[in-house]
């Protein structure tokens, strides 16, 4: 099993920046795909950014291309995920989650088998 703990949420107005984090443990011997996803209130979750198991492969939701970055570090099990020049439509929940499958580059929450409680992002005008 694996585990995942989100950290670095919080407020900030709109053009801020956040960097949330993800600590991944438990079996790390086998290779993840890591997504992060977001949920606001009365909506269904979405896809934000995952990245595959090297590190060399992003795939980035509409919404927030050019203004997200998401990145691994495999030496500290760690997924990150910078984002610049917020806006009020990205305050959400944010979720870490990890994956085997093959299908990771779609960033549906189907496809991931294992996921973080989330860190809650709030962003004001």
């Amino acid at each position: 099993e694996v585990q995942l703990v989100e950290s670095g949420g919080g407020s900030v107005q709109a053009g801020g920046s956040l960097r949330l984090s993800c600590a991944v443990s438990g079996d790390t011997y086998s290779s993840y795909s890591l997504g992060w996803f977001r949920q606001a209130p009365g909506k269904e979750r979405e896809g934000v950014a995952a990245i595959d198991s090297s590190g060399r492969s992003t795939v980035y939701a509409g919404s927030v291309k050019g203004r997200f970055t998401i990145s691994r570090d495999n030496a500290k099990n760690t997924l990150y995920l910078q984002m610049n020049s917020l806006k009020p439509e990205d305050t959400a929940m944010y979720y870490c989650a990890a994956t085997r499958g093959g299908s990771w580059f779609r960033v549906r929450p189907d496809e991931y088998a294992y996921w973080g409680q989330g860190t809650q992002v709030t962003v004001s005008s």
